[in-house]
């Protein structure tokens, strides 16, 4: 054993390399390595890696300093722009508005687009039409015209096909337990939801909108960017939110509190009152530092409180635009009876747009009336007339349909088109009005107070007290 180690040693020290010689003809020969080839070789390597090294080192500075210069680029031109900076902020008058503007559409428009992708798009420009010019409540109304088009539109291979392939899916999804839906809804509510989608912030719409066929190309609508929609690392004094359950111990609970998701990293808000979750509120922060503060940075146990308030209230105070509802109306007449601001009079501003109008935008004398609830009724694809007669409930014709509206106004006269689609109709009524609109002078009136003292008594409470009085003396 100790002789075959020794020669494993002496082997491992005389290395032999084995390489062809150009002279000898192919013959090979072999010979032992020397040390000064070993040493020129080790040279030869720490040389390449080196080289290497530099090579990666300036690789990276270019790449640094190529990104450095194309940011210092995009710096300057959003601070010196050749046509001025770009709007950050929502701009805002700084006054209180305390009118409403309502507009009402039939769903049955987007009946006559050929797939979803368009329906899709026509409604995201109805939702960033009442987003750029103020608009606080979307009602769509039935016409009770959707299902008469449905009825005699021819149904095509493409159609059958995708109608098909859903109904595939729906057994699929049944067999399988699932709650996907894929089932063509109503034209109603397929605006409904759109609208809903697009006016609801992005941070909150994982919660309120599940899987649903019709946001299946939501992707393709342009957002509205709107004040209540706010933006990564912008302040806001009031944010929309949603009421999360109180996960935390019960050392740290309140019970006139809950919690309060308003699109902060790593934040909840402890509002003022006690909500069942799920519900989105309006919540206005008592101190923006701590708000908007690093959750790093706050101290142990700081919490960020907030209250909860009415979506006018930013509208009220300073005029910022924060969104609009959206409701459904059955029938025309459902759009009057069923105003949110019956309290208040209802509508006491109705304006019908039609090509017939009695009263045109272009009219030097044209002016609308004092309001405190505006509201404008758009038609359909042949106007507000047919809505009219197609609707069982009115007691009117077509032809009085300007009867049921304070104003009967034509807001594009002499159209260079035949037709003016809906969606357009409502862009340019929207701008022809808003001059107009923004000169309203309403204001809201204050409160009266009554002071009640209690040793002068009225005229009613002393007669009711003497009448009480003379009977207990005569059954006496």
């Amino acid at each position: 054993m100790v002789k075959n180690e020794k020669k494993r040693k002496k082997s491992s020290t005389t290395s032999k390399t084995t390489y062809f010689v150009r002279g000898s003809g192919g013959k090979v020969s072999t010979e032992e390595s020397n040390n000064n080839e070993d040493t020129n070789s080790l040279r030869q390597r720490d040389e390449e890696q080196q080289q290497q090294k530099k090579f990666q080192h300036d690789r990276t500075n270019d790449i640094s300093y190529h990104s450095n210069a194309i940011n210092k680029k995009k710096q300057q031109q959003q601070q010196h722009h050749r046509f001025g900076k770009v709007m950050d902020q929502v701009p805002c008058t700084n006054k209180p508005r305390h009118h409403t503007l309502s507009i009402a559409i039939p769903g049955s428009i987007i009946t006559n687009c050929q797939n979803k992708e368009l329906r899709t798009t026509v409604v995201g420009q109805i939702a960033r039409a009442a987003a750029i010019y103020h608009v606080d409540e979307i009602i769509v109304y039935d016409d009770n015209l959707s299902k008469n088009s449905n009825s005699s539109k021819p149904v095509h291979y493409r159609d059958r096909k995708r109608n098909r392939n859903n109904s595939d899916k729906n057994n699929h999804d049944n067999a399988s337990g699932s709650t996907r839906d894929y089932s063509i809804s109503d034209p109603h509510e397929f605006m409904a939801r759109i609208l809903q989608y697009c006016e609801c912030p992005q941070y909150l719409r994982k919660g309120f909108f599940p899987m649903h066929s019709d946001l299946q190309f939501a992707g393709l609508l342009n957002p509205l960017d709107a004040p209540h929609h706010v933006r990564e690392g912008e302040q806001s004094l009031y944010r929309e939110g949603v009421v999360v359950p109180d996960h935390r111990g019960e050392t740290q609970k309140k019970k006139s509190c809950s919690l309060v998701n308003v699109g902060i990293r790593k934040t909840m808000v402890e509002i003022d009152r006690v909500l069942t979750p799920g519900i989105r509120c309006t919540v206005q922060f008592e101190n923006m530092e701590i708000a908007y503060m690093d959750h790093t940075q706050r101290k142990s146990g700081q919490v960020v409180r907030g209250k909860v308030v009415s979506p006018t209230l930013p509208r009220e105070t300073d005029g910022t635009y924060w969104g609009y509802t959206t409701r459904l109306a059955s029938s025309i007449t459902q759009i009057f009876e069923d105003s949110p601001y019956k309290r208040d009079g209802g509508y006491d501003l109705k304006i019908g747009t039609s090509e017939r109008g009695d009263v045109t935008v272009d009219d030097k004398k044209f002016k609308l009336p004092q309001f405190k609830h505006c509201l404008i009724v758009f038609g359909g694809v042949a106007g507000i007339e047919e809505c009219v007669d197609a609707d069982e409930s009115m007691k009117i014709s077509g032809k009085d349909s300007k009867k049921l509206f304070d104003m009967w106004v034509n807001t594009c006269p002499f159209q260079g088109s035949r037709t003016i689609r809906t969606e357009e109709a409502v862009l340019i009524t929207l701008a022809r009005f808003r001059p107009h609109v923004l000169g309203n002078n309403y204001t809201k009136k204050k409160d009266i107070q009554i002071d009640f003292s209690d040793n002068s008594l009225s005229d009613e409470s002393s007669e009711a007290e003497s009448d009480e009085s003379s009977s207990g003396v005569e059954d006496n």
